[in-house]
């Protein structure tokens, strides 16, 4: 039997010569650009990634005005170039986002990535969230079984917290990084330290320090001037200590708030505003500076009622 002839009658033909049709144009062009994203993704390194800026809705970036170094391009690329630190619920990494041969279009960032309950030597979380709810019914479960899906919202639930945090804080201007965008369990924040363009050092935890007099009066200024930011909102950071307030020179930056606690809804708020104000206080007479704790304390609770 003879195949039949498929070829289209010469009313339907289409002259060759002719431009395709647009929605073939719009195809044609679509495969184009991904056959091109296919070898630029190919020619990545290992430790590199398109930027997620576009990827992350709206509500995810940080607040406005943004600072003039944030690179928001969609062909930046990011680049981690490696440990920053580890703690007890998250590792941070250096990361470069930049637009290759753009010299003005790039930052460095610090990139906070929250491990899950089974990673993490923070266990005290009880103490944090009591103030805090969880409005999806699948997501609450999940938590009080500690599944697996349970240990990623956790993981979730704390860089949402600190990120909104830093978001509300930088607003307030308190001594904060700026946070760039949230991605997940990933934070995006300014990386606090110095820079050549080749080799980067973060800037010291405060407790690595050794300051003179007239520097350690100015900090322990600071520190007091950033504890009262957070009363006035409401807060206190509730595990500050010298290890997450860094010296920037002359100036210090608190990180580390995704346990930041609601003065009035946490019944545990006000023993850990205390604390606080103990945890500093001493740090700063052991060094020779007069502090006193208690007055500290009564300032900040006037200031947050």
């Amino acid at each position: 039997m003879p195949y039949p002839d498929l070829s289209l009658p010469p009313a339907l033909a289409r002259d060759p010569r002719t431009p395709p049709p647009r929605r073939l144009r719009r195809l044609a062009d679509l495969a184009d650009a991904e056959a091109e994203a296919g070898v630029l993704d190919a020619a990545l390194g290992d430790d590199q990634r398109w930027s997620t800026w576009s990827a992350v809705e709206k509500g995810q970036r940080g607040p406005e005005p943004r600072p003039d170094w944030v690179v928001t391009a969609d062909a930046a690329l990011d680049t981690e170039l490696g440990l920053l630190k580890t703690g007890k619920e998250a590792d941070v990494f250096l990361l470069e986002r930049a637009v290759p041969g753009d010299p003005a279009r790039r930052s460095l960032l610090a990139a906070k990535r929250y491990r899950d309950l089974d990673h993490r030597s923070f266990r005290r979380d009880t103490v944090y969230t009591e103030d805090r709810r969880v409005r999806r019914t699948r997501d609450r479960r999940a938590l009080d079984r500690k599944s697996r899906y349970g240990r990623q919202v956790a993981a979730g639930q704390w860089a949402a917290a600190e990120f909104a945090a830093l978001c509300e804080l930088w607003s307030a201007g308190a001594p904060v990084p700026y946070p760039v965008q949230i991605d997940g369990d990933e934070i995006l924040m300014e990386f606090v330290g110095t820079s050549d363009g080749v080799s980067h050092e973060a800037a010291p935890r405060l407790a690595r320090t050794r300051p003179d007099r007239d520097l350690l009066a100015s900090w322990w200024d600071q520190v007091r001037d950033a504890m009262a930011v957070l009363a006035r909102l409401g807060y206190a950071h509730g595990d500050l200590s010298p290890y997450n307030v860094l010296a920037d020179g002359e100036r210090i930056v608190v990180i580390d708030l995704p346990q930041v606690v609601d003065l009035v809804a946490n019944p545990f708020g006000t023993e850990l505003l205390l604390r606080d104000c103990r945890t500093m206080a001493a740090w700063f007479a052991g060094r020779g500076l007069e502090t006193d704790a208690d007055e500290l304390f009564a300032v900040l609770l006037a200031q947050a009622w």
